[in-house]
């Protein structure tokens, strides 16, 4: 492994509750950026920058502008000397799962960041809803786990509410696998590298039908839609509503592909016509930054 040189977590404690794993390995990082295929047009965000490696090569590769999202104070003399000499660097101080990513000027249309696996879900689930304003090239480091997670396919038992939104606005790749000693502390897991490009259905994720009946429909997972959505935005006929859109009654949300949620959206959507559905609450984890 070809070494970062100063970098790590020497000469600085960190905090299991916030993620903090660093990245220290030379070959990860050239591949990380490499994949970003920065342009001097992109306009970057960039989520937990820790003590800047990332941060650097980024802002190496000619972006436009970058902004670096980081909830640890701590890591203020790593990351301010950098900003103070470099323009093109925004830094914001506070959790990105409260921040209104939306509101940053200029807007970015790519992100990467290295994400703690007990908040991946709802930190990219948040980010999808910026597709239609333009952020639709996602780069991730997260634990296989997740990984697993989000590429599932229909009939697994991976298959869950995000993965089934990705599959309907876009593709997910795996880039590359990364070892625990890439890191500083090591953690205990393997992670991964993956590439989400979102493609359509952006609006998808504006409508709280969508993140409702996804959710709804995974609550009890050995149950099947049936059982899972009686009652669902007080509608009754659940087998003739499945039905309707081609979907055995008996089968579970894990056993459907990305069309036959499209299918079953559609037909609720124009059921319910112009009423607003409310968003379920997404679990926001702990705080998000490294």
């Amino acid at each position: 492994m070809s070494r970062l040189p100063g970098e790590g977590a020497e000469g600085f404690r960190t905090l299991r509750r916030y993620g903090q794993n660093f990245l220290v390995d030379r070959g990860v990082l050239e591949d990380i950026v490499r994949r970003a295929a920065i342009g001097e047009e992109d306009v970057v965000l960039e989520i937990g920058p820790g003590q800047g490696v990332l941060t650097r090569a980024l802002l190496e590769r000619g972006c436009a502008h970058l902004h670096a999202v980081e909830l640890d104070e701590r890591l203020r003399p790593y990351l301010e000397g950098l900003a103070s000499r470099e323009p093109r660097l925004s830094l914001h101080w506070g959790d990105a799962l409260r921040m209104d990513c939306g509101a940053l000027s200029p807007f970015p249309r790519k992100v990467v960041a290295n994400i703690p696996y007990n908040i991946t879900t709802p930190l990219i689930w948040s980010l999808l809803r910026l597709g239609a304003r333009g952020l639709r090239h996602h780069l991730y480091m997260v634990q296989k786990e997740a990984a697993d997670r989000l590429t599932a396919s229909a009939d697994t038992k991976e298959r869950y509410p995000l993965g089934v939104a990705l599959e309907v606005m876009g593709a997910v790749e795996r880039v590359r696998r990364v070892p625990p000693s890439c890191f500083r502390p090591r953690p205990r897991v393997d992670s991964e590298v993956i590439e989400i490009v979102l493609s359509r259905n952006f609006h998808l994720m504006e409508d709280g039908l969508w993140s409702g009946l996804l959710h709804r429909a995974f609550a009890q997972r050995r149950k099947t839609l049936f059982n899972n959505l009686k009652g669902f935005e007080g509608l009754e006929d659940w087998e003739g509503r499945l039905r309707e859109a081609g979907i055995d009654p008996r089968s579970r949300a894990e056993d459907l592909e990305g069309d036959a949620w499209l299918s079953l959206y559609g037909t609720l959507r124009t059921r319910l016509g112009g009423m607003a559905v409310r968003p379920p609450e997404m679990p926001e984890g702990p705080p998000c930054g490294r």
